[in-house]
């Protein structure tokens, strides 16, 4: 992974204080070796860079300088591989939307300081997102079924609002599905597409998406101004 990528991993890591893996994320396993790790990085750029059926142990190995047999005594095959990369990959963004949001108190607060840590790292990683979020569907059955544990941690996350509507009226059930499959959607559609950057621009409309159901219009427009304010600030 780059390195811009690789500092905010670790800014995330040690952001817990636990040595411990976050509340609702996947368990991460123990990466056994600096080859091992070559080789988890190595796969999320490929499959990033030219999609998941053209990426071979070959194409693996190219972007890591091992030997073929280095693969082959750490993974059966290129799907466990890349199952494995998928959950390192998935949990490395947890943990840095996790840290950011960390110092937050408020679960608007929370949502824009992670929501916003994570489009920063898919502008710093574009194929490792690709990798991620678009080539999960060549990757089949089991790479979906992980993705679909972690859309329920992200829609689990949001539905922390309803405890904050201070009695008002909540949105029905399927409201932070619905706000996790949107987001994802426009997501997966820019990096789809071959966006490289401009991901971090999307957090006002995101805010605005995900606070509507449950705070109203007015509370709305006000995360998505602040989300405005915040990038224009980092901007400077």
């Amino acid at each position: 992974m780059g390195k811009q990528a690789a500092t905010k991993v670790q800014v995330g890591a040690e952001g817990t204080g636990t040595g411990k893996a976050p509340p609702h994320s996947p368990t991460l396993k123990l990466v056994d070796s600096s080859k091992r790790q070559r080789i988890l990085d190595g796969m999320l750029e490929a499959v990033g860079s030219v999609g998941y059926d053209a990426t071979s142990v070959r194409t693996v190995l190219g972007r890591t300088a091992l030997y073929r047999q280095a693969f082959y005594d750490n993974f059966p095959d290129k799907d466990a591989c890349y199952l494995e990369a998928f959950d390192v990959g998935v949990a490395r963004l947890e943990s840095v939307a996790i840290a950011a949001a960390a110092h937050e108190e408020t679960w608007q607060g929370k949502l824009r300081a992670g929501l916003g840590a994570l489009l920063d790292a898919l502008d710093a990683e574009p194929d490792v997102g690709r990798a991620l979020i678009v080539e999960v569907h060549a990757a089949g059955e089991k790479a979906l079924a992980k993705r679909a544990e972690a859309m329920k941690r992200i829609a689990n996350f949001i539905d922390l609002a309803r405890a904050e509507t201070a009695g008002g009226e909540s949105p029905p059930p399927i409201a932070p599905e619905g706000i996790a499959a949107g987001i994802h959607a426009v997501i997966h559609s820019r990096l789809a597409t071959g966006a490289d950057d401009g991901f971090r621009e999307l957090l006002p409309e995101f805010m605005y998406f995900a606070v509507l159901p449950y705070f109203g219009a007015d509370v709305a427009s006000a995360e998505m101004e602040a989300a405005r304010v915040g990038a224009r600030q980092g901007s400077a």
